[in-house]
């Protein structure tokens, strides 16, 4: 008889408990519309990168209000790699990586395995090296000592907008962003 009496008192618990949780949710006000993605300033990460990095370490310019930064790092001890990720206005994932590791073995790791295509695109006075994956799609331009990739689920155009916005500095100077 004790036993029945034990577990109906905790059935009973866990109604209250049950009906005092959907209160909370039901009456606590929260906006199921908002955009859940963090942005990120990247302005000190920029100034330490700039100062630390054997390469001028590219930041966009100039980039409309609606291309937001995500993410952002810079690992000396991980071939001096510079990474600053993007959301674009169409909500596509824009990423600049920098490294003086300039092997295909990295470029595919950024790029999530993308592979050379043998095409260019010419984006101001730069030829970019274009490469294609299933995920990710990339331009690559390597010069003498780094690589700049410039990588996402973005289309090639995008990620030429980025390109195109792109300022390549090295030393303290305070990014404009």
């Amino acid at each position: 008889m004790k036993g029945k009496q034990t577990v109906w008192d905790m059935v009973r618990s866990l109604a209250v408990i049950g009906i005092v949780v959907a209160g909370i949710y039901f009456f606590i006000p929260h906006d199921e519309d908002a955009d859940p993605t963090r942005t990120v300033d990247y302005r000190v990460e920029t100034i330490t990168a700039r100062r630390a990095a054997p390469y001028p370490v590219a930041v966009p310019v100039g980039l409309p209000e609606q291309w937001r930064a995500t993410s952002v790092t810079y690992e000396r001890k991980n071939a001096s790699a510079w990474h600053l990720g993007f959301l674009d206005p169409k909500q596509q994932y824009v990423a600049v990586e920098q490294s003086t590791d300039t092997t295909d073995k990295y470029v595919a790791r950024v790029t999530r395995q993308a592979k050379a295509t043998g095409q260019t695109q010419q984006v101001g006075d730069a030829s970019w090296e274009r490469w294609d994956g299933e995920k990710y799609d990339a331009l690559v331009r390597r010069e003498q000592g780094y690589v700049t990739v410039v990588t996402g689920t973005a289309s090639f155009e995008q990620l030429g907008a980025m390109v195109q916005a792109l300022e390549f500095k090295q030393g303290a100077d305070t990014p404009q962003g």
